[in-house]
């Protein structure tokens, strides 16, 4: 493939050791946990954000969702890292009280959109209805 691609697909192509592609498929195969990090520090700051700047409750709830499933990618990191399988476990309970979070959540969701017929939070603030 002559042209202006031939000399950078020979780069990204050659199979010697230390080579750009060798060196690419080596991080993909054995991710380091600075990675995983950044993924759930990236995840957690976007939830928080759309909590503190979101006016529609079920933003804020799919906000909080993005902050638990944060969390989880930071406890399989660590339990990853360490080898053993204690963050598996703590990532399986953060799941199930997302869930139920959610449930219970959107039941309230829906009562109070069946009152006031509208989800914004500014109005959610009457407790009495």
């Amino acid at each position: 493939m002559p042209g202006i691609f031939g000399p950078a697909l020979i780069v990204l192509l050659q199979q010697e050791r230390g080579g750009l592609f060798s060196v690419m498929w080596n991080n993909v195969q054995h991710p380091d946990l600075s990675r995983f990090l950044f993924i759930g520090a990236l995840l957690f700051i976007i939830g928080v954000a759309g909590v503190l700047t979101r006016r529609n409750i079920i933003v804020i709830f799919m906000s909080i969702e993005l902050i638990l499933n944060a969390v989880n990618i930071n406890l399989i990191a660590f339990s990853y890292q360490l080898q053993n399988g204690v963050g598996q476990v703590f990532a399986v309970f953060v799941i199930a009280v997302a869930a139920a979070e959610a449930a219970v959540g959107l039941g309230i969701i829906l009562a109070f959109y069946r009152n006031k017929e509208t989800i914004n939070i500014d109005e959610m603030s009457v407790m009495r209805w």
